[in-house]
């Protein structure tokens, strides 16, 4: 494997909870062969739920921080994933070859309900990312290793 890792940017609109769990899971399944960040397109804050569901499965999420798109203007990435329809219309264009991809996922903080009912959803979305972000990491890795056997 190379030594420089798979560069990933996950955009959502508040950065509080779906691209908060896309980094969060990709940093846990992809270790140190890839290079994570997210970002909003109008930051928010991370959501209370999201570290409490990441908690649950061993991630402690308690010191991020929601971050603006406008911090990784001029970083070159090899994967930027949108995670919401918003943030698909009104991403900025990241300069430099990468792969754009597009995960429609419901915004769990929009759930009303219970303190159970909003927790429930927001165990939806991490299941949700981990089953997209499972082949997306082998495919990634494949995707690499085939560039370095072409370069060579």
């Amino acid at each position: 494997m190379s030594s420089e890792p798979i560069r990933v940017l996950f955009v959502c609109t508040g950065n509080s909870a779906r691209s908060q769990i896309a980094e969060a899971l990709l940093r846990d399944f992809g270790g140190a062969d890839f290079a994570v960040d997210s970002a909003g397109t109008d930051p928010k804050g991370v959501n209370p739920y999201t570290v409490r569901v990441l908690g649950e499965i061993g991630i402690d999420w308690s010191a991020a921080r929601a971050k603006s798109v406008t911090e990784f203007m001029g970083r070159p990435f090899d994967y930027v994933i949108t995670v919401c329809d918003r943030a698909r219309q009104t991403c900025p264009v990241f300069p430099g070859h990468h792969n754009s991809m597009h995960w429609g996922l419901d915004d769990p903080a929009e759930v009303d309900g219970t303190d159970e009912q909003k927790l429930e959803a927001f165990r939806r979305t991490r299941t949700e990312v981990a089953t997209r972000l499972r082949p997306f990491v082998e495919l990634a890795r494949r995707a690499r290793t085939a560039h370095e056997g072409a370069t060579a």
